[in-house]
């Protein structure tokens, strides 16, 4: 009779909600914080107090993971069919607001410009932290439910604590994306006050684990691993270290390669969804570019290989234009002129910046947990 009852209620338990499987979640979603942060922190002796980037690594962390994922929301929006006849409008507008705010804060000052890209940039990765939690969380028991804004608060703490450390201990190594684009303002007793919160955060968190785990016996593994290595990289890239390259690595490649792999895995569950449509129909329906689309998202080193060479072609433009640090590389725009003058500036470099603002907006309405309908829903 006991081993009857243990086997239901073990049977009764959420299955452990796993993305794709525990091989694929580990890889490519939650591995790459973890990995990089250890990386980073027993290369800590030659990298710690270091401003020195090698172009190997800016091509590696900068082009093909952080511009290259900006591009894999095209998947999601411009070249999705049914999301272009939902939210048609929305597409239209978002660039054009963007471009159009960017161009009016440069216009008054070029540092308000970079300085409001990179507050958006960090809400961007803040939230997509927030969103991966929301996703591991979805199964949780009905008891998981009254403490779940413990997650949130946990999400918000490990990400916003670190970058209050950064604000108060100006200047560092390394920018978010120039010099200055962070105020610097905050005295550091603020830090201090809020190191103690950080660690009560975390150690409430942790109890309410536990309790549940001994009352449920249920224990998210994906979302407190996700926890764990948000926290852990946001900690060695920003305060552990004080790096350019460390924190490039950890902040970067822990963004971009689970964004990447969420849009492949969306792709392929909605192919296997939509299996049961005939060959024929499905050959009929299909135009050339929608079949180009499925090709990319069904062969990886395609996928990879097109969203970076539109990352190539962009810092093309940007090192030809404006910045002219990696011309070696970029060979094909050395011969560009370098633009100085500041009422094209104010033109141009919204508009370079626009495929970032743009996805840092759009995935504001895109990968919806309670919007099970629509084109953007997450699951």
């Amino acid at each position: 009779m006991t081993q009857a009852i243990l086997k239901t209620d073990a049977t009764a338990l959420p299955k452990q909600p796993w993305l794709a499987s525990v091989k694929w979640d580990c890889a490519l979603i939650i591995g790459p914080a973890i990995v990089t942060s250890v990386i980073a922190l027993a290369c800590k002796p030659i990298l710690d107090n270091s401003q020195f980037m090698p172009l190997w690594a800016w091509v590696t962390f900068v082009l093909v993971v952080d511009v290259a994922h900006v591009y894999s929301t095209l998947f999601r929006t411009y070249f999705d069919r049914r999301s272009i006849a939902e939210h048609h409008l929305l597409l239209v507008v978002i660039p054009i607001a963007c471009w159009f705010a960017g161009w009016l804060l440069y216009r008054t000052d070029d540092m308000y410009f970079w300085r409001a890209l990179a507050y958006l940039a960090v809400f961007h990765f803040i939230r997509q932290q927030f969103g991966f939690v929301a996703l591991y969380s979805r199964n949780d028991p009905r008891e998981f439910l009254k403490v779940r804004w413990l997650d949130q608060l946990c999400v918000y703490t490990v990400t916003l604590y670190p970058l209050l450390y950064w604000h108060t201990h100006l200047p560092r190594n390394f920018n978010w994306f120039v010099s200055g684009d962070f105020v610097n303002a905050v005295p550091h007793v603020v830090n201090e006050c809020a190191l103690a919160f950080y660690c009560l955060v975390i150690a409430v968190y942790t109890a309410k684990e536990l309790l549940l785990f001994k009352s449920t016996g249920f224990l998210n593994i994906p979302k407190n691993l996700i926890l764990f290595g948000t926290a852990l990289s946001w900690w060695v890239g920003i305060v552990a270290l004080n790096s350019d390259l460390a924190f490039t690595m950890t902040n970067v490649v822990s963004h971009g390669v689970p964004y990447m792999a969420l849009i492949w895995l969306y792709h392929n569950k909605a192919s296997r969804a939509n299996a049961n449509v005939s060959s024929a129909e499905t050959r009929a329906s299909k135009s050339l570019g929608l079949l180009s689309k499925d090709f990319l998202l069904s062969f990886a080193p395609a996928f990879v290989l097109f969203l970076v060479l539109l990352a190539y072609f962009e810092e093309g433009f940007w090192d030809g234009l404006i910045w002219r640090e990696h011309l070696t590389f970029f060979t094909p725009f050395a011969s560009l002129p370098a633009i100085t003058d500041a009422t094209t500036l104010s033109i141009l470099v919204p508009l370079l910046s626009l495929p970032q603002s743009t996805h840092y907006v759009l995935d504001g309405f895109i990968w919806r947990v309670k919007d099970k309908s629509g084109s953007w829903s997450a699951r």
